[in-house]
């Protein structure tokens, strides 16, 4: 009987032949193991203290693994790149080093794109390159796909989003991006950490969601016969923390919100929030400032950086101006004067404004906000004091009951942090909540919900608190330059595809000629 295959193109035929002709020589294509005891960065390292009189480097083994990015056939001898993790190294290898069956079936059964160890010593080309003098090499991984030349001969740009894996192999700079990801939040951390704040965990499933105004995904949980909600923010689970007597917590959250898809926004996202006891709005201000500066020092090592061919400076202390300032300046428009909806409305209109008639009046307020206001926010500034209407989780200020003490933090045109001094008041959040129901009534299907279990938790007693929520992929775009979401999102939610009625996927990749990578 024969062995039943996937449906495979020519050019994945040939290779599961060589994968065939290697098993028949009694090599395993995809061992279990390898025996890597050395990188390719340690080479040019070796070459070094060799050419400085060290002998032992010079007589050094190594044994390297990584991806073939290319292959020259030279006659006698030929010259590969190997890839890993840290970079990558020219490999040389001699027809009469190997001996002549090795070397035939390294030319032969070796491809583009295979996963190999090499072992060799080090030395330097006629050229001055770095090389591994090949004394001996392994299979580790035959790929069965051969990896594009380029990105851009690719007929689907979105290709890049559905197979990321081969978006990574073929684009060094796709991979310094989520370097520069994971480097943003280590210093994160490092920053709360230094400063005493405690990592948390809380619900990603949650029977009621809450902390933003939005829309959630539902599912139903089985054993429990209920409705649960992916979270939308972590913001009250935190809070509930600092009820409890935790006075500096934070969460690195996947955070989940069931509504458009944009260069901006994507249904699953990366949040960081923190909450501090005994702090305000002021105070987080600051160390917001000084977080993102010290993100920014670990992502390209110092304050300054060219974002969408603007140069932003991130250094020094960021003003401050009132939202209902910006929005006056950038629109004329003092929403203030406006109590009902469709007058602001009808104002908005007449400056401008792309509004649908119904829009509650914090909508309207946002939408000033979103169009007239925020594209001009290039350089770091805290937008504060925004409307009760719109900020149902914050306190108001003293001298003026109808605005908050709430921020939010505008660098490059986009929005990065939002903040408040959080709303203690157990009796004013429960009124704030039923207002939020009024609105949900009105149409705003974004409201929050009341949450008579935090309700109940604030009634125990939360100190003052200043709080704060950054998103991390928004702040990873800015320092990566990247124009949207998807490009700092590893495997980004993407429309599934009828495969019946397109070529498939795997067309556009496996059939290109195959090159050497760069």
């Amino acid at each position: 009987m024969t062995e039943e295959l996937p449906d495979l193109s020519e050019l994945q035929h040939v290779r599961l032949e060589k994968s065939a002709a290697l098993r028949a020589q009694g090599l395993n294509p995809y061992p279990l193991r390898s025996h890597r005891d050395g990188m390719t960065t340690d080479v040019a390292a070796l070459v070094e203290a060799a050419e400085a009189g060290d002998a032992a480097a010079a007589e050094k083994v190594l044994t390297l693994a990584g991806r073939v990015v290319s292959v020259r056939d030279m006659g006698k001898t030929a010259f590969a790149h190997l890839r890993d993790g840290e970079g990558q190294v020219q490999l040389y290898v001699r027809r009469d080093e190997l001996g002549e069956q090795a070397f035939e079936d390294f030319l032969r059964l070796v491809d583009l794109g295979d996963i190999i160890e090499a072992t060799g010593t080090s030395f330097r080309t006629r050229t001055g390159e770095p090389s591994l003098r090949v004394s001996g090499y392994g299979m580790l991984a035959k790929a069965l796909n051969a990896p594009p030349e380029k990105w851009h001969g690719l007929q689907d740009v979105e290709q890049r989003y559905r197979q990321r894996y081969v978006d990574l192999i073929a684009n060094a700079e796709v991979r310094d991006v989520f370097r520069m990801r994971a480097r943003i939040v280590s210093a994160i951390r490092q920053y709360l950490d230094g400063l005493g704040y405690i990592e948390v965990e809380t619900p990603v499933l949650q029977p009621l969601y809450g902390g933003a105004a939005a829309r959630p995904f539902t599912t139903h949980h089985n054993a429990l016969d209920q409705i649960f909600y992916l979270r939308i923010a972590d913001e009250l689970y935190l809070k509930r923390l600092i009820v409890g007597g935790f006075e500096r917590v934070y969460e690195i959250s996947k955070d989940f919100r069931n509504e458009g898809i944009d260069r901006n926004h994507s249904p699953e996202f990366t949040m960081l929030e923190f909450y501090e006891a005994f702090a305000d709005y002021n105070i987080v201000a600051d160390r917001t400032r000084e977080l993102v500066q010290s993100a920014a020092a670990a992502a390209f090592g110092g304050l300054t950086f060219t974002s969408n061919g603007r140069e932003i400076d991130l250094s020094g202390v960021w003003p401050k101006i009132t939202l209902a300032d910006a929005i006056f300046e950038a629109s004329g428009i003092d929403y203030v004067k406006y109590p009902d909806a469709a007058d602001l409305i009808a104002v908005a209109r007449k400056a401008g404004a792309d509004i649908e008639t119904g829009t509650v009046w914090p909508r309207v307020v946002d939408e000033l906000l979103k169009q007239f206001v925020r594209p001009n926010l290039i350089e770091p500034t805290f937008l504060i004091n925004y409307p009760v209407q719109l900020s149902p989780l914050a306190k108001r200020i003293p001298d003026d009951p109808t605005h908050v003490e709430r921020f939010q933090l505008y660098i490059g045109g986009s929005e990065l942090a939002n903040s408040f001094t959080e709303l203690n008041d157990p009796i004013d959040q429960w009124r704030r909540f039923r207002e939020q129901q009024a609105d949900r009534e009105a149409g705003d299907a974004d409201a929050m919900p009341l949450d008579e279990d935090f309700v109940n938790a604030l009634m125990y007693g939360m100190p003052p608190t200043g709080g704060v929520g950054i998103g991390i992929d928004r702040l990873t775009m800015l320092f990566a330059d990247q124009a949207t979401i998807r490009d700092v999102v590893l495997f980004p939610a993407m429309r599934r595809i009828d495969r019946s009625s397109r070529q498939d996927d795997d067309d556009s990749t496996t059939d290109d000629a195959e090159g050497a990578l760069e």
